[in-house]
């Protein structure tokens, strides 16, 4: 079931190579056969779910490839890495539609792009060997540099991706060093062998360091945010959404999968500078948010943000907490794409500008939009009813257990959140209308389908949040109490 996730965008990407970019309906040809292996591949994803056991924390629907002599081609699913494979298969349609028109140039070589990033994205989440778990979190670099150069359209998109390419590389660089130092202590590099081995805390300590430098750039953490703004600012509406609702997971993931299982005495000991620098990261974010004068900037920002309450969630040592931060991981995935979609999308591709002093009063014209912006907007601040709100108290009251005061510097972050959000939101919905504007149209049906979808499972999921935790409980408490 695994290898079909993973094969089905390659068989996709194989069959869009013959086709001729000749006629505009040639270019719509490639987009549709895009759009409908990624559609194939969500449903597929749906049907793993379906028969996933959530009784057990052993790995499922295991598959091995032993052919190789340099690694363990090793993948399987828990309850953990489940959520993560469906929110990128769910992801992957959404950003293929959300530039279906404005990419005219080299339509195959996008599309491709995106599809190979989804096989290699499924592959991260899943893949069960340290070594390959390293390439595969590495393997997305050189496409979205690509992306962001040549789709890109800010002024500035050369240097962005160079800033996104070489942060994120340098730190890795870290990581691969301390894979090499577990490979010579243990002689392997599979994940369950590893968390059975007793690593005294001192090469804990050091090897956490390592991990850690590769896991707060790609989060990011204080001082390494330089990079994600740009980033944010200068990519395609499509690399804006896999940015901001699977990339900026691979640190979660990491977090979880690596350091909280490997090394978890070192976790221990480094809690409270993760929970001092998470906290630092979340007001400096805020702040910096808060003064924002595009709006791609402004939603980049306020991700670094609700990242940091993730990471507070994550080092709180217990079950509330961790699950509180999948959540919360989970939520970001659907508000902070859709927030992109409304800001990058529907007003960028209407007035041509991200500048919040040149746009206002959009709802003289576009109602429906102002509606499902105000939404979003709200759900982005952690209003009850949403996952956000569940992702967000889950996260404070397992950090509380640990550190009240910890957890109440981490709630200023909601404050913060509804400051920004609704003053975004406000500046540009209400007043006068701007007379640098044009009577603009309401948000198209492709538009309107692609934010429903994504307000869907964030209110659903905010409701009923059992759909995820019955699967996650017995996953997140294998993690805590084996590692101890």
């Amino acid at each position: 079931m695994i290898q079909l996730l993973i094969l089905i965008p390659v068989i996709g990407s194989l069959l869009l190579l013959p086709i001729k970019e000749i006629s505009i309906n040639s270019k719509n040809q490639i987009r549709n056969i895009a759009l409908i292996t990624s559609l194939i591949n969500f449903f597929v994803s749906i049907i793993l779910w379906i028969n996933f056991d959530s009784s057990t924390n052993q790995i499922q629907f295991v598959y091995e490839y032993n052919q190789l002599s340099f690694c363990h081609f090793n993948l399987g699913i828990d309850g953990i890495s489940l959520y993560y494979v469906l929110l990128t298969t769910f992801l992957t349609p959404i950003a293929l539609l959300s530039n279906y028109k404005n990419i005219t140039e080299n339509v195959k070589i996008f599309v491709i792009s995106f599809l190979i990033l989804e096989s290699l994205q499924i592959c991260l989440f899943t893949v069960l060997d340290l070594f390959l778990f390293y390439i595969f979190f590495e393997s997305i670099l050189p496409i979205l540099f690509v992306i962001i150069i040549v789709y890109g359209s800010g002024q500035a998109r050369i240097r962005s991706a160079y800033l996104f390419f070489l942060y994120t590389f340098a730190g890795s660089l870290f990581m691969l060093l301390a894979i090499l130092q577990i490979y010579s202590y243990i002689g392997s590099t599979d994940f369950q062998l590893i968390s059975l081995y007793e690593i005294s805390l001192e090469n804990q300590k050091i090897l956490f360091l390592a991990f850690l430098l590769a896991f707060a750039i790609k989060t990011p953490l204080w001082p390494f945010t330089g990079w994600l703004y740009r980033a944010h600012a200068d990519s395609p509406l499509a690399g804006s959404i896999l940015l901001a609702g699977t990339v900026l997971k691979f640190a979660t993931y990491g977090y979880i999968r690596v350091l909280l299982n490997i090394l978890p005495d070192a976790c221990n000991y480094f809690g409270p500078l993760l929970q001092t620098i998470a906290i630092v990261t979340l007001i400096y974010a805020s702040l910096a948010t808060i003064i924002q004068g595009d709006t791609k900037v402004l939603i980049a920002y306020s991700s670094i943000a609700h990242m940091a309450v993730v990471i507070l969630g994550l080092f709180s040592n217990n079950i509330q907490g961790i699950e509180g931060a999948i959540l919360l991981s989970l939520a970001h995935g659907f508000v902070s794409p859709a927030l992109f979609i409304c800001v990058g999308g529907v007003i960028y591709d209407r007035t041509g500008t991200r500048i919040i002093s040149y746009i206002r009063g959009l709802v003289t014209y576009m109602p429906v939009f102002t509606i499902l912006f105000f939404i979003f907007t709200l759900c982005n601040s952690g209003i009850p009813l949403s996952l956000n709100f569940l992702g967000e108290q889950l996260s404070l009251i397992g950090i509380w257990e640990r550190s009240p005061t910890i957890s109440a510097l981490g709630a200023t972050g909601i404050v913060f959140s509804g400051c920004y959000s609704i003053y975004l939101y406000n500046r540009i919905s209400y007043g006068a209308y701007s007379p640098h504007l044009k009577p603009y149209k309401d948000v198209s049906r492709r538009e309107l389908i692609l934010l429903i979808t994504l307000l869907i499972p964030t209110i659903i999921l905010g409701i009923y949040p059992n759909i995820v935790l019955d699967a996650l409980h017995s996953s997140v408490t294998g993690l805590l109490y084996e590692s101890l």
